[in-house]
């Protein structure tokens, strides 16, 4: 019945992701956001709900997308669709190296330290950003102009944003169905014991970091080039906004489960929308307190949350 209910809901998103735009034309936007949110939950729950690492830095990888994408199509003279596969690549490639490196200097902290580490990185990557001037420094970068009749544009993002949060989730599925995924929560649960066993605890950190940046920095190329500008402090590296709300979405929907963050970011995502829609000038307010009801509330996340309201259900 679990496994029916899972084709289900993968069918309900793959019809969405599919029809949602030609469907409601008006929303296609709000679809590739709704995408690129999910691959956020997603990668972020690779390190801090599977393996218990919570992560502030994954935001550096997305950065790293956009602005190699920018780079590339600025400087290499090629048509936009050959500059935006050389730019996608380029950032992919360049958020894995990054992930490898920094996670050779940073996997071994542990706890709250790591957590603290990595925030330490993210404020560091946007001071870098809006200080070098190849880059734009704190004036951004804009993007170029999408070839394509007016209305593709937005379509073409959607599709291809679905797609990136599409591989990305069946691939962390299949990766937690292996012994891969049972050396993850080995990690989480008791990383002395882990190392005790033999499991090369530090190389399998490294590495679901690195599958983590990979989605991270293809996603990155692609929003920058949706959005058509790149903010050091707004968009790539962002505090209050990209950076944080991959951690509460992970969170929302129940870290450490594999449809939590699917459902965490479709929640939030349709509750910031309305807070938006509704709420303009409030709007980061409302933010604020939703976040305050999910940790006093939801601590477990909505799946979480969920399993103990059947548990007692059953028992009573």
């Amino acid at each position: 019945m679990r496994r029916l209910s899972d084709w289900h809901i993968a069918a309900l998103l793959s019809l969405l992701g599919i029809a949602g735009p030609l469907l409601l034309p008006a929303l296609v936007t709000q679809f590739a956001f709704l995408w690129l949110m999910i691959v956020f939950a997603v990668t972020w729950d690779m390190l801090g709900g599977r393996m218990g690492y919570n992560s502030f830095g994954n935001i550096v990888f997305f950065g790293i997308g956009c602005y190699a994408a920018a780079v590339i199509q600025r400087d290499m003279g090629l048509s936009y669709f050959e500059g935006l596969a050389l730019g996608l690549a380029a950032g992919a490639a360049l958020a894995v190296f990054a992930a490898a490196l920094l996670g050779s200097a940073l996997l071994g902290i542990r706890g709250h330290y790591f957590a603290i580490a990595t925030l330490g990185l993210t404020v560091a990557s946007g001071e870098i950003a809006a200080g070098w001037n190849y880059v734009g420094a704190g004036s951004g970068m804009a993007l170029p102009l999408y070839p394509g009749a007016l209305g593709e544009r937005e379509h073409f993002f959607s599709y291809s944003l679905f797609a990136v949060a599409a591989c990305c989730f069946l691939l962390c599925r299949w990766l937690y169905s292996t012994r891969f995924g049972l050396a993850l929560n080995a990690i989480r649960d008791d990383h002395d014991k882990a190392d005790a066993m033999g499991l090369r605890t530090t190389p399998i950190k490294i590495f679901t970091w690195c599958i983590a940046a990979f989605f991270l920095g293809l996603s990155g190329g692609l929003a920058a080039n949706m959005i058509g500008f790149i903010d050091p402090r707004d968009v790539a590296f962002a505090g209050a906004t990209f950076g944080v709300w991959m951690v509460l979405m992970a969170i929302l929907g129940g870290k450490g489960t594999l449809w939590g963050p699917v459902l965490g970011a479709v929640v939030f995502h349709i509750t910031q929308e309305i807070f938006w829609t509704y709420l303009l000038g409030w709007q980061r307010v409302a933010l604020g307190a939703l976040i305050v009801v999910i940790v006093v509330f939801f601590p477990q996340g909505i799946m979480g949350w969920w399993a103990e309201w059947r548990a007692r259900r059953e028992a009573a």
